[in-house]
């Protein structure tokens, strides 16, 4: 449709110019909202084979073999899917999106690498679920550019609520996967267990935001499927404050965490579904009136006259779609550092084991000495005990 300059004073040229700019804003949630459909459920499998994969590699290869293998084959077929069902870049796309776009199908590109790396041992549970966030972070991040200019604010409402929704379902995720590395290695470290404080955090304030936006019948299958259940809790509180027998609640903290993201899948779904009718819908609605039909343009002049309809809804929703993404994304920053900081700890409990072996220091010693060495050579305790590594093979055999 070709949107000619309305003449200057005449108030229903510009009426009809509104009209048809509102038809092509919905349409365009229409596109996104299929799209919407085909990224809920890559993101899902992703989800999935990220906890299969970390619960494989914590378990040294013992568990979810078979899981992780099959999880891996879906996620490649739907990937390839949603790569192939993607259309020539469209003019009416904003840069943003596109961007984004460029950028999620960047990271699963990556993933097939990763997988052989994975298979081969190559990668630490910490690395692997970096790269799987990564992917899902950029796909999530399209579901917001839809909303940049619409104004519908009962379809800006819906997007909103389901992008929330869709954070909070992510940050389950990425909790079910963190729980999954330290019960099966038998213990949380501080720095594992703030991990998963600040996921249990964050879903809590995205799912708040979703609630405030629902109707009340989502709101109530929200409570009754879509909560942490009473041993989900049980078993989050012996994460946070005390040591689990190495592998016992594994497979129950993952099969109970599943059960919730599947079932908060299956809300998720319901809740693109609303968004799509509200949009047709909405649609349909500017559609319907005849471009000459004087109570058309009276209903539309009054339903823009009041001051509450003056601000652009977006204006007031926009700002916490972006705090949640922005929130997400410093999550995944954080996991980034934490991975990191556990490969220096490694390296410096080699280098201490070196100590203790060969200079029959305590724990507590060979601690200080690397320490001491550090601050007298101005250099960070992991680049001396690397060093220390490096020479290892000089030290005389016990």
């Amino acid at each position: 449709m070709t949107t000619t300059s309305p003449p200057p004073g005449d108030a229903r040229a510009w009426f009809l110019a509104a009209r048809e700019r509102q038809q092509a804003q919905l349409s365009r949630v229409l596109d996104i909202g299929h799209w919407a459909g085909q990224i809920s459920h890559l993101v899902h499998l992703l989800q999935r084979e990220r906890g299969a994969s970390n619960i494989w590699l914590c378990s040294g290869g013992e568990l979810f073999a078979r899981e992780r293998v099959q999880s891996a084959r879906e996620t490649q077929q739907a990937t390839a899917g949603f790569q192939a069902g993607l259309p020539s870049p469209p003019a009416a796309l904003s840069g943003a999106f596109c961007s984004r776009l460029a950028c999620a199908l960047w990271a699963l590109d990556q993933l097939p690498e990763l997988r052989q790396r994975l298979s081969r041992g190559e990668v630490a549970a910490q690395e692997a679920m970096s790269c799987f966030n990564c992917a899902i972070r950029h796909l999530l991040s399209l579901v917001p550019e839809a909303s940049e200019a619409l104004e519908s604010r009962e379809v800006v409402q819906g997007l909103t609520a389901l992008y929330s929704f869709m954070q909070g379902k992510e940050l389950v995720g990425q909790e079910r996967a963190l729980g999954a590395i330290g019960f099966t290695g038998g213990s949380f470290t501080a720095e594992l267990r703030q991990q998963l404080v600040d996921r249990i955090d964050g879903q809590q304030r995205c799912f708040a935001a979703f609630l405030a936006l629902a109707d009340p019948v989502t709101v109530a299958r929200f409570h009754q499927r879509g909560e942490a259940c009473l041993e989900t809790e049980q078993l989050r509180r012996i994460a946070c404050t005390r040591l689990p027998e190495k592998g016992t609640a594994t497979l129950r903290w993952f099969e109970l965490q599943t059960r919730r993201i599947d079932a908060l899948r299956e809300l998720e779904e319901s809740l693109i579904g609303q968004l799509m009718a509200l949009a047709a819908a909405a649609l349909a609605s500017v559609r319907e009136a005849e471009s000459q039909d004087e109570p058309a343009f009276a209903r539309w002049v009054a339903s823009h006259a009041s001051d509450d309809m003056a601000q652009p809804p977006n204006r007031h929703l926009l700002p916490l779609v972006r705090q949640q993404a922005r929130e997400l994304e410093t999550l995944s920053r954080q996991l980034a550092s934490l991975q990191t900081t556990l490969e220096e700890r490694k390296v410096i409990d080699k280098a201490k084991a070196l100590l203790i072996r060969h200079q029959g220091m305590s724990e507590e010693q060979a601690w200080q000495q690397l320490r001491k060495l550090a601050m007298d050579q101005n250099r960070r305790m992991v680049e001396i005990a690397r060093a220390m590594l490096t020479l290892s093979g000089l030290w005389p055999d016990d």
